[in-house]
């Protein structure tokens, strides 16, 4: 199996401060994730001032009088901070990734640089983003959150007809909700779509915990996206529905343990156990004394361990044959 790209999604949990995304950086690479991914937008391009919040929104930031426009403008971060962050990533060795919400932001991310993009749940239906998305060099990541199969397939369509190749793209199974409940995840979507839309898959996660995402790995996502937060507490959106940084470091190293779990499928004995055979299996023995000449026979042998004279699996041979030499209880038979 070939490596899990595993996003460490930080959005918006930076409170629109830089100082805390730059330690939001620091704490995705020390977790190992590969990429730590932030949200590139203008609030005026995203939402109209008659936008409410989420339900969810309104729950994890006490206030339902706000709009989306008055949270999101709060929470934008600028091109130096963009800039700032990219530098950060590369002393940490960490891949920056952002997720462009309107065409300016995908030309701005594009002036970087960024040459993988994410196309969030949200955006599946955005014509003029998923077009301007397609005419880009490299790689795209769909989620596909609140979508059923013709919004995929319609998505898809809509990103060969600008310019990608299914090749060229991964698609996130996704449940947005915040948290999500683990009866809607439906985790088998995954490999639904790689079979059905001949793609590569993978898993955006907003479950509470990590042994959705590593069950995701083991389902073969290729990409696993997770929420992170320097602390659940804090006020803002999506703390609450989001990993702390040493569950972060967990939900790495299980997909990593399930990278090499997995293996290449082929039955075998394992070299770590070959030494345990002789030991846990078992020998045909003399379950009384046996004389030489003496008829082998069912009443006089038995099965015991250790493994190391002749299997139980040769009883039928064994049976009728006549004993080369005298045989002590429980000595192994030999023939």
């Amino acid at each position: 199996m070939s490596r899990t790209l595993i996003i460490a999604e930080a959005g918006v949990n930076h409170n629109g401060s830089v100082e805390m995304a730059l330690r939001l950086v620091d704490a995705a690479a020390e977790a190992g994730a590969d990429m730590v991914k932030f949200q590139t937008f203008k609030a005026k391009n995203l939402v109209t001032a008659a936008a409410r919040k989420a339900e969810y929104q309104v729950e994890n930031t006490h206030d339902g009088s706000e709009g989306q426009l008055e949270m999101l403008s709060r929470l934008e971060l600028s091109e130096d901070d963009h800039r700032a962050l990219m530098q950060r990533c590369k002393e940490r060795g960490i891949e920056f990734l952002s997720t462009p919400f309107d065409e300016e932001s995908v030309d701005f991310l594009a002036s970087l640089g960024i040459t993988t993009w994410k196309i969030p749940s949200g955006e599946i239906t955005n014509y003029l983003l998923i077009k301007k998305i397609a005419a880009r060099k490299g790689h795209v990541i769909l989620s596909t959150g609140m979508s059923g199969m013709d919004d995929v397939e319609a998505a898809l369509n809509l990103l060969e007809k600008f310019g990608k190749s299914r090749n060229d793209v991964t698609v996130l199974h996704c449940t947005t909700q915040y948290p999500a409940p683990y009866n809607d995840v439906n985790l088998l979507c995954i490999k639904t779509m790689r079979e059905a839309l001949h793609v590569q898959t993978g898993y955006s996660d907003h479950t509470p915990g990590i042994e959705i995402p590593v069950a995701a790995a083991a389902l073969g996502a290729t990409v696993i996206e997770k929420h992170f937060t320097l602390d659940r507490s804090l006020p803002g959106p999506d703390h609450k529905a989001s990993l702390e940084p040493a569950e972060l470091s967990e939900m790495v190293k299980g997909i990593r343990n399930v990278e090499k779990a997995l293996g290449d499928g082929v039955k075998r004995v394992a070299d770590s156990e070959r030494k345990n055979i002789a030991v846990a299996r078992k020998s045909i023995v003399a379950r009384n004394p046996i004389h030489a000449g003496e008829m082998l026979t069912e009443e006089n042998l038995g099965v015991k361990r250790p493994g190391t004279g002749i299997s139980p699996m040769r009883w039928e041979e064994v049976i009728g044959k006549k004993a080369k030499r005298d045989f002590e209880i429980d000595e192994l038979i030999e023939l």
